[in-house]
């Protein structure tokens, strides 16, 4: 395990900068080198290693501590760098590739047999793959030449990272690099797809929504992942927790009408009393507009009701904010389950 991880900053904007390019560079050398580097994505902060090296592989596993049997997803700078590894492609997915690339979207494809470290795939027959919308990544990626393998850059279980202070957090001394890039923009993982047997398999919602997925591919029906995939994971996030809390999280469906809506408050309310009679430090995660609802030690709001991109950017972050403040009791009013908010 290393004892010294290399920082450097990239501020938005500034990667034609000969100090972002030196930045860009001595990260791109750890990778092919062998080493462990996290750098921020659309979505968040990734932990990457040359997927073609098992024991750099397993090094992400270690700094994690995340379970083997787990698939990583692999990131290349263009759809051209997949020939290498991937045994073919579909008229289908290719089409999700034009579509939603560089973006959040992971596609489980074939993977050419020992093209990759078999850590990446859990063994399996397939691989996930996809390019990241940041400049930052698709710069290290070039500049690497190499399939970068990279699962979120946090501890296995802890909420995932969408700062570089957020990394440093979990994996300081734990890693060899990290690239400071600022804040993700997406905030949520990828969505995780895979064709097969003539339909779209949804393995994991994330930011790309169905509704955008059925509109590139109106002829094909749409799957969501069952308990029999989650037992044998061909994608990240099926079988074990990724974003959990420290503290004992309630997600409180939100109502469909005004009486709902008080009941939900009405409920949250009473487990907060509660919770002061336990002498227990409470938190609450809601809408802007519903933020004065609640007399808890640490309110945290979404964004307004209207924004579901901002409840995907602000809920990791929220997370680990009720972590920080000690929070034992979390009562989340849960976003509407469509579009980006499936995965939330």
């Amino acid at each position: 395990m290393t004892a010294t991880t290399r920082n450097w900053t990239v501020p938005e904007g500034t990667l034609d900068t000969p100090t972002s390019q030196q930045a860009v560079s001595e990260a791109a050398l750890l990778l092919r080198q062998g080493c462990t580097v996290a750098f921020p994505t659309e979505t968040v902060y990734g932990l990457g290693a040359d997927a073609t090296q098992t024991d750099a592989v397993r090094r992400i596993f270690e700094a994690k501590g995340r379970p083997s049997d787990n698939p990583l997803i692999v990131h290349v700078a263009e759809p051209a760098q997949l020939e290498p590894f991937v045994a073919a492609v579909s008229e289908p997915e290719r089409r999700l590739m034009s579509a939603f690339w560089p973006g959040p979207l992971t596609v489980v494809l074939p993977v050419r047999p020992g093209s990759l470290s078999p850590l990446v795939t859990a063994g399996l027959s397939t691989v996930g793959v996809r390019v990241p919308d940041h400049p930052l990544a698709l710069a290290l990626l070039r500049c690497a030449g190499v399939p970068v393998a990279a699962p979120s850059a946090n501890r296995s279980g802890k909420p995932s990272p969408t700062s570089a202070h957020h990394v440093a957090d979990d994996l300081a001394g734990r890693i060899d690099g990290l690239l400071d890039g600022g804040t993700t923009g997406v905030g949520v993982e990828s969505t995780v797809v895979r064709v097969d047997g003539g339909a779209l398999h949804v393995l994991r919602p994330g930011g790309v929504t169905r509704q955008q997925l059925q509109a590139v591919l109106p002829e094909l029906p749409i799957r969501d992942a069952t308990a029999a995939d989650a037992e044998v994971p061909r994608a990240p996030g099926m079988k074990y927790a990724h974003y959990a809390p420290q503290g004992r999280l309630t997600v409180v469906q939100p109502a469909s009408s005004a009486a709902d809506r008080s009941a939900v408050r009405d409920y949250i309310r009473a487990e907060l009393r509660a919770a002061r009679g336990r002498s227990e430090r409470s938190g609450v995660l809601t809408f802007d507009e519903y933020k004065h609802d609640f007399d808890a030690d640490v309110v945290l709001t979404y964004g307004p009701l209207g924004a579901p991109g901002q409840a995907a950017q602000r809920l990791y972050d929220a997370l680990r904010a009720f972590d920080a403040a000690g929070a034992a009791v979390l009562f989340a009013e849960a976003v509407p389950e469509s579009g980006i908010g499936e995965a939330s």
